[in-house]
């Protein structure tokens, strides 16, 4: 299955497995995540909807697009036309990030739905992802990502819900882009096997994740090319197992406000998962300057993937940190 950080690795339940989880326990799981999440991140997005004082001088919207980050210097928030980077950039919805991030010292929040359909052995997934990205500086994020809740549904109708897995990693831009280079950046993630291994919701093993970043912003349009090295712990048999990952994105501005984009991405096997091709379609509109809704439809092309999926969710600028120093 496709999550944030590319194939989400899961352990093939079995309905013996799965026929000891009732649904109340189902009900009472969701209620609980859902009365500790949703009340606060509800209140972020309708605080993102009135402007906020001193936190800019442009009221205007920019471009859903990346920033034009032309400045090598870590010293200066600023690129070579005086600009300083957008106050979020988003990374979601889909698997590819960009290079470089949100202004320093803004901590970003992103939340949405993923659904995946019709996959090998499975009717249905879903879950709700997380993530809250901290720009350290010009040069260094750090982040915390969860699936929060998974629901998964076999191919037998049976239904199995958990808590998903948690990843934090860090992102180094190495360099900034230029009129005449791309960004480019690299990343490291660990995955926390907080999903349940029993439930076939995920593998109960530590996965590490190497990133390498290639974005340029082309007019219009934005390129972001992620390659991925992945060292996944085996099941059963102890130690690791390596696969490759990419996925390719463009994003076209139509205007400030909408953009639409399209991604490749896929990976090859990883111990007992098979490889798998996606393609993803996504549409986005900035609200403001706070805060981007998006929406997507996604289709695998290979055989045993899903073959359909769809997601929605938002990026919202929860706070600026560095503001004083501005």
């Amino acid at each position: 299955m496709i999550s944030r950080r590319g194939v989400r690795r899961s352990a093939r339940p079995s309905l013996a497995e799965s026929s000891i989880f009732s649904y109340d326990a189902i009900y009472s799981f969701c209620a609980f995540i859902i009365s500790r999440h949703v009340f606060c991140i509800a209140v972020l997005v309708l605080a993102s909807l009135t402007p906020a004082r001193g936190l800019g001088q442009n009221p205007e919207p920019q471009a859903p697009g990346r920033p034009d980050q032309t400045s090598g210097n870590t010293g200066n928030t600023q690129d070579d036309t005086g600009e300083e980077p957008d106050f979020i950039v988003p990374a979601r919805p889909s698997v590819s990030n960009p290079a470089e991030f949100q202004r320093p010292g803004v901590l970003q929040l992103e939340f949405g739905y993923n659904a995946n359909f019709h996959a090998r052995g499975v009717r249905s997934e879903l879950d709700t992802p997380m993530a809250i990205r901290f720009a350290a500086s010009r040069r260094i994020l750090l982040e915390f990502d969860s699936d929060n809740v998974i629901s998964l549904v076999t191919s037998d109708g049976v239904r199995m819900t958990s808590l998903g897995d948690t990843q934090i990693g860090i992102q180094g831009v190495v360099e900034h882009e230029s009129h005449s280079r791309p960004g480019v950046a690299f990343a490291y993630y660990i995955k926390l096997p907080t999903a349940s291994s029993a439930k076939g919701l995920g593998t109960g093993q530590v996965d590490h994740n190497f990133i390498g970043f290639i974005s340029k912003k082309i007019g219009k349009t934005t390129v972001d090319f992620n390659a991925i090295y992945l060292l996944a712990g085996r099941q059963g048999s102890g130690g690791l197992a390596s696969s490759g990952q990419a996925a390719l994105a463009a994003t076209y501005n139509v205007t400030q406000k909408f953009s639409l984009g399209a991604e490749v991405s896929g990976f090859s096997r990883n111990d007992i998962q098979s490889g798998a091709v996606f393609g993803l379609g996504v549409i986005a509109y900035q609200v403001n300057r706070r805060l981007i809704l998006d929406a997507g439809i996604r289709t695998g092309f290979t055989r045993g993937s899903p073959r359909v999926g769809a997601l929605a969710g938002f990026t919202v600028g929860v706070a600026d940190f560095f503001k004083k120093r501005r």
